[in-house]
């Protein structure tokens, strides 16, 4: 059975990684609450990323099951905020996918990255994060609606995360952490390629 696991680990996120999934489609109403919930959603790379911010800050303790998501928001906040007042950033797509191989990293090596080192690259990534949500804002979206929507839905991510991370220490599991790590490493380096 633990043999089949990290396998079935990464077939799934195999599965996932398609090219169709990384489109961020315009799904929900104009008005902007459920199109920016659905936004984080829509994107494998966005959800992957999420996901693994919270595993990790689940495998750290301590403080970092509240501040790594934290400052997530945070910086992803302050981004879209940025990315509709016109400023603009190179390569967001890149710096997405990247982030899911960097967030793998963080969860692969668990304990041993620093709290200051997990948070830099939370936080840095989170702005390209941010800043796809900011510039993928339909006109006619009310901005704070639109915003609590894919912040709703970043916390719920990062929530989800969590969850299973401390269900995985709970479980003495550190080597299903460990697993999730190298497919989300792996799930990254595909969409970096893609």
């Amino acid at each position: 059975m633990h043999r089949k696991m990290p396998q079935r680990v990464v077939a799934l996120f195999s599965l996932l990684a398609t090219p169709a999934a990384f489109a961020h489609t315009g799904i929900g109403d104009p008005g902007g609450l459920s199109h920016g919930f659905v936004h984080p959603l829509a994107g494998v790379d966005h959800l992957l990323a999420m996901v693994a911010v919270g595993l990790w800050a689940a495998q750290r303790g301590g403080r970092m099951p509240w501040l790594a998501p934290l400052a997530f928001l945070a910086l992803m906040t302050l981004a879209a905020a940025l990315a509709v007042a016109g400023v603009t950033l190179p390569k967001v797509e890149l710096g997405i996918a990247a982030s899911v191989t960097a967030f793998g990293l963080l969860v692969l090596f668990g304990r041993q990255v620093t709290p200051a080192v997990g948070l830099a690259l939370i936080g840095g990534f989170a702005v390209f994060h941010g800043h796809a949500h900011g510039t993928e804002m339909p006109l006619a979206a009310s901005g704070l609606l639109y915003g609590a929507g894919f912040m709703l839905a970043t916390a719920a991510l990062h929530a989800g995360g969590l969850l299973v991370g401390l269900a995985a220490r709970a479980c003495a599991s550190e080597r299903l952490l460990r697993y999730s790590g190298v497919a989300l490493t792996g799930g990254g380096l595909y969409l970096i390629g893609a």
